[in-house]
């Protein structure tokens, strides 16, 4: 058994940084009640975390390609800690935002080194059992971010949703410091060889930041400022520059952070389409959800994270029956038909309304869940053999970046949505509820502060609004499923590229350790 502690060690690392992608999400009206904060705040504390992973982890990867996977490892829990602490103590929510950023600068770092210490760690038979418990782990840490979060807020307090990361990081970094060598021998050992003389690319790093910072804030705030206001244009603008600085640049850096040659490869294009498609058509919409179960439906923070889980239950089982059951399926079918169910999941949502209860969104997690499992074990191996065996780090890291791109961009394009659904539903019956309240889940002190005479046609207005502003997210969501099945039928085609060395790995991992969530694939096993 003393084998399987390293992975342990690593283990816990990656269920912290996977719980914390959704366990915020119904702890948001606790904490929102709490910190008196707003709509774009509330936005704000999920997505600086995803936002943090997605422009971090092709950088971090480097790097740890250079210093070592276990150091930065070591150090992206250490920082990951000391930002949950600072989190769980903030009184003011700039102060939460700025280190639910900083947590996810530490999410980073642990996100795009555990694969490859896995991978380092174990071989042959041993590393399919390794990545099949890490997938196990990864699906578990999805499936139980809501219920989790739920327990903390309903029986603690919001804060410990931050404060029970203490004791695992210390856990972490003591089992990774005893049972987890710093150079290894075999193809993975240290940090990858010739790997270390690589330098991190730094104006990559920060030009795809500050592209990708300045349009999430802009579809943010732009409702707030006005989309032809001078501050939007001028954050879609910073945007356009900072993305095109990137493309320039990365063509004449001697080792690029994402080398963009691979992008003539249509397959491999059609491959980032579906990641970034997946992860505004299959979660960023939860946000949303949950604030519908619990300021409309007045479910408690337990039963709204349970209420989400046959989605995670369904992607966590077909994955593991389909990593182990589909492999002979061309991965355009298993991409195509896994988006496409997550796709009619969203639409099959878009039957809701004013007296709706969760039961209405039972079916649609159902199918976007079996959506998820499909597709997710898939994702980064087949983005692997798309690529010579040489590139498949990278081709890997890409494809994590452009998930978690596409989350922190969902929450965002998703929230626009569902506000300007609140406000012209409200409109439209001539009420004068404040839109930005209502979004922001204060339904429950809007009908309690209205005149006892109007509190129930208050009550039905926010229950028609809501249920509104929720369908016009599922109807953008459906269409941007349906758009990535039919991406992964046309783009994405079985590679050609050799079975062996690296792409081989890649699929291993996949198809071993597909996760519940599809937050949780093989990242950066740099070599």
């Amino acid at each position: 058994m003393r084998k399987w502690l390293p992975l342990t060690a690593v283990c816990l690392g990656t269920f912290m940084l996977l719980v914390d992608v959704t366990i915020v999400v119904v702890a948001l009206p606790d904490m929102a009640g709490s910190l008196h904060t707003s709509f774009a705040d509330l936005q704000w504390v999920m997505d600086i975390y995803a936002l943090a992973l997605a422009a971090l982890l092709l950088g971090l990867g480097s790097l740890a390609d250079r210093i070592g996977h276990r150091q930065v490892y070591m150090g992206g829990v250490a920082l990951f800690a000391l930002a949950s602490l600072a989190c769980g103590l903030a009184t003011d929510p700039a102060v939460l935002i700025a280190f639910r950023g900083v947590q996810g600068v530490g999410g980073a770092a642990m996100l795009a080194t555990t694969t490859a210490l896995v991978a380092r760690l174990y071989q042959g038979r041993d590393r399919g059992v390794a990545f099949g418990a890490w997938g196990a782990v990864s699906g578990a840490a999805s499936a139980a971010g809501p219920i989790l979060g739920g327990l903390l807020t309903e029986y603690l307090d919001w804060r410990w949703i931050f404060f029970v990361n203490l004791p695992i990081s210390v856990l972490a970094i003591a089992m990774t410091a005893r049972f987890v060598p710093a150079h290894g021998g075999g193809a993975h050992g240290g940090a990858a060889g010739g790997a270390r003389g690589r330098g991190i690319d730094l104006p990559g790093m920060v030009t795809f930041t500050v592209a990708a910072g300045a349009l999430t804030y802009a579809l943010i705030k732009g409702a707030d400022y006005g989309w032809s206001s001078g501050r939007t244009l001028g954050l879609f603008g910073l945007a356009v520059l900072a993305l095109l600085v990137f493309l320039v640049l990365e063509p004449r850096r001697a080792q690029p952070m994402l080398d963009l040659a691979l992008f003539r490869r249509g397959s491999f294009t059609g491959l980032m389409i579906v990641a970034v498609l997946l992860s505004v058509a299959a979660f960023s919409y939860l946000a949303y959800t949950s604030l519908w179960l619990q300021s409309v439906r007045g479910m408690g923070p337990v039963t709204a994270g349970l209420a989400c889980l046959p989605m995670s239950g369904a992607s966590f089982v077909f994955a593991s029956l389909g990593g182990r059951y589909l492999q002979g399926i061309s991965p355009r079918v298993s991409l195509g038909v896994g988006m496409l169910l997550i796709g009619g999941g969203a639409l099959l949502m878009t039957v809701i309304g004013a007296g709706s209860t969760w039961t209405v969104l039972v079916a649609g997690f159902l199918a976007t869940g079996v959506g998820v499992g499909l597709s997710m074990p898939v994702l980064a191996s087949t983005a692997m053999a798309a690529v010579p065996p040489e590139r498949a780090g990278m081709a890997s890291g890409a494809v994590n970046t452009a998930r978690q791109l596409g989350n922190a961009l969902g929450i965002a394009v998703l929230g626009v949505v569902f506000h300007a659904g609140v406000a012209g539903s409200l409109r439209d019956h001539g009420s004068a509820l404040p839109a930005d309240a209502l979004a922001g889940g204060q339904a429950g002190p809007l009908i309690a502060h209205a005149a006892p005479e109007r509190r129930g046609v208050v009550r039905e207005m926010v229950h028609i609004a809501f249920a509104d502003g929720l369908r016009d997210v599922f109807w953008v969501s459906g269409a941007l499923g349906v758009l990535g099945g039919v991406v992964a039928l046309l783009l994405v085609r079985r590679s050609s590229a050799p079975a062996q060395g690296a792409p081989r790995q890649g699929r291993e991992a996949a198809s071993n350790g597909g996760s519940a969530a599809g937050r949780d694939q093989p990242q950066t096993a740099r070599a």
